[in-house]
């Protein structure tokens, strides 16, 4: 992120996260679900992404990643944490 500023608020940070998320997976459709600041500084934010659309469309398959930028929006880091049918609910 050289030519822009760090991510000084959590929409900036939610963007570069997004835009690197996207670069390494090849995920355009991800929705952000949450974001928090990480102690050591940068920010955490979870994305749900569809990764297998079925019909109908409650039983296709969502996973859910937390991506991890640094203070200057550099990306630290991306795990799945999770995957499941869009029509379950947690509990």
């Amino acid at each position: 992120m050289s030519e822009q500023q760090p991510p000084n608020t959590a929409a900036a940070a939610m963007e570069s996260a997004r835009s690197q998320f996207h670069t390494m997976t090849g995920h355009d459709n991800c929705t952000a679900t949450g974001i928090k600041a990480r102690p050591e500084g940068g920010w955490s934010v979870l994305f749900d992404v569809v990764e297998l659309v079925r019909i109908p469309a409650s039983t296709s398959v969502v996973a859910t990643y937390r991506v991890d930028v640094d203070a200057d929006g550099g990306l630290c880091g991306f795990e799945r944490l999770r995957r499941y049918t869009r029509g379950a609910t947690d509990g």
